[in-house]
């Protein structure tokens, strides 16, 4: 006669390893949408680094120059 604490724990075991295995799921899902996200975003990133880098070289200039003028 097999024990009944046995069987509940290998109920609850089961169980476990189900809720494991659909919480990797969800977790490689998640992650497959991230890279997703991240490269569609790389476009952004790069014009803002190209906005940040003209905004450098103006400053410069007109420090240069002397035409830097005090904010408003």
């Amino acid at each position: 006669m097999e024990n009944p604490h046995e069987q509940i724990q290998n109920a609850l075991l089961a169980r476990i390893i189900n809720n494991v295995e659909k919480l990797n799921e969800s977790v490689i899902d998640l992650n497959k949408t991230l890279e997703v996200i991240n490269r569609e975003n790389m476009d952004v990133e790069l014009l803002s680094q190209m906005w940040e880098n003209y905004q450098r070289n103006i400053l410069f200039q007109l420090e240069k120059t002397g035409q830097l003028q005090p904010p408003l």
